[in-house]
């Protein structure tokens, strides 16, 4: 995906935000109204006060219920827990609503299931919000990626936001690591190394975790996960190793603002030619099942 450059020659898709808590406001109500490819029509949350301090900055209209955002709008973005995401999305869908997806799709693969078979269903266009996809940075690296022989691999996503803070919510601190952060590095390592074709994991999600994932041309790799840790700022990094020099991704240098028109100008490309990217519920359901092996691993190995 690249930084957009020609002109927006489509009208503007307007997009109801369903949820008002801190990543609502700090990036899709602000992306989503930035335009010129989207505007931001209405915003609905369980809060109503909630809804109107975050559609106010923009002039959008504050809905009454989820069926009435529904009526505002031609395209829906989710900015909520991911059991209320796998709740409402299918229903935006079903409507024939565009969606603008957060990771992962649902709490489980059953739930994350329900949404990618929705959007099947219903024909509509799906897109995920893997923030880091959307940075130039990002590109470069799974270009070189793509040219490079890999034997393996190591990564890390760590912070401590799961310590205190808007954004210790309550489905981070009861899933942990692994279900927040895990698609991120998992995307990532499967688009960089190859298809994983097994993943297993061991520690705890809601302290550290470590994954080990096998692919499909033969490498491994290693993805170590904390949201419960102190560091001085977000560490998110991939080392690729093989017979030559290694080749490495780290985002500490990387400016997160540049994602959000990319990400938006992609969003909207695919709404209005009815073309999803490569990032879509399809892929979140694979990313899921990714994570419920991971799952699994661990309670096998605890069985054992």
């Amino acid at each position: 995906m690249t930084t957009p450059s020609a002109p927006w020659t489509y009208p503007p898709v307007e997009v109801g935000l369903v949820g008002a808590g801190p990543w609502a406001r700090a990036m899709h109500g602000r992306m989503l109204a930035a335009g010129p490819e989207t505007a931001l029509s209405a915003v609905w949350a369980r809060r109503p006060e909630a809804a109107q301090e975050t559609a106010a900055p923009y002039g959008a209209r504050v809905a009454a219920s989820f069926d009435a955002l529904l009526d505002h709008c031609e395209a829906v973005a989710f900015a909520v827990p991911p059991a209320v995401q796998a709740e409402l999305a299918p229903r935006a869908a079903r409507a024939g609503k565009a969606l603008l997806l957060e990771k992962p799709l649902g709490p489980d693969l059953a739930a994350a299931r329900r949404v990618a078979d929705a959007v099947q269903d219903a024909g509509v266009v799906s897109q995920l919000v893997l923030t880091k996809r959307y940075h130039p940075a990002t590109d470069a690296f799974l270009e070189a990626a793509r040219a490079a022989e890999i034997t393996g691999a190591r990564s890390c996503y760590l912070h401590g936001a799961f310590l205190g803070g808007e954004f210790a919510t309550g489905w981070r601190l009861e899933h942990g690591a692994l279900l927040d952060l895990g698609p991120h590095l998992l995307d990532l390592l499967d688009t960089a190394v190859g298809p994983i074709t097994a993943v297993r994991s061991t520690g705890d999600s809601r302290r550290w975790i470590e994954l080990s994932c096998e692919h499909e041309n033969g490498a491994v790799s290693q993805a170590s996960l904390s949201g419960a840790v102190a560091v001085p700022h977000t560490l998110t990094r991939i080392d690729l190793f093989g017979p030559r020099q290694p080749l490495s991704y780290d985002t500490a240098g990387i400016d997160h603002e540049e994602c959000w028109p990319i990400l938006r100008r992609a969003f909207a490309t695919a709404v209005r030619t009815g073309r999803p990217t490569a990032l879509d519920a399809t892929r979140g359901l694979y990313l899921q099942r990714l994570i419920e092996q991971a799952v699994r691993s661990h309670a096998d190995g605890s069985a054992g």
